[in-house]
């Protein structure tokens, strides 16, 4: 149920989605011109090494730790420590991975360019999932 408030303001339930790493909650789902979402992620757990061809994204680490790899290639990853507050940007094209060191809940905005769900060119996944777009 999407709830209308005045002119400018309205509320939603937003999208709960389950994942094999955990969950992600959207909260804007791009038609104001960005994607919101929390994605929790369990301890151990890791999202699938990926990038992007249009979507740009920035993470805040609202609680808990995770490391992550980037790089303009497989051969190139460099890893950093995040911690609650840190934030991350990662333009279209950077590779990147996500592994939580504990349980943690990052909070992520990105760019809603058509077709933004798609947006995904996995490289390496655990889980075996594949890739939703194609480089």
């Amino acid at each position: 149920m999407t709830i209308h408030v005045g002119a400018h303001a309205h509320f939603s339930p937003g999208t709960m989605q389950d994942k094999p790493w955990g969950h992600e909650h959207i909260y804007a789902e791009g038609e104001h011109g960005y994607v919101g979402k929390l994605l929790v992620v369990r301890v151990g757990e890791q999202l699938s090494l990926q990038y992007h061809v249009e979507k740009d994204e920035t993470m805040l680490v609202v609680s808990g730790e995770a490391v992550i790899e980037h790089g303009e290639s497989v051969e190139r990853l460099v890893s950093h420590r995040l911690r609650t507050g840190d934030v991350v940007h990662l333009p279209a094209g950077v590779l990147h991975r996500l592994t939580a060191v504990s349980d943690v809940v990052l909070a992520e905005s990105s760019s809603a360019a058509p077709g933004w769900r798609d947006d995904v060119v996995r490289l390496q996944d655990r889980y075996g999932r594949e890739a939703t777009s194609r480089p």
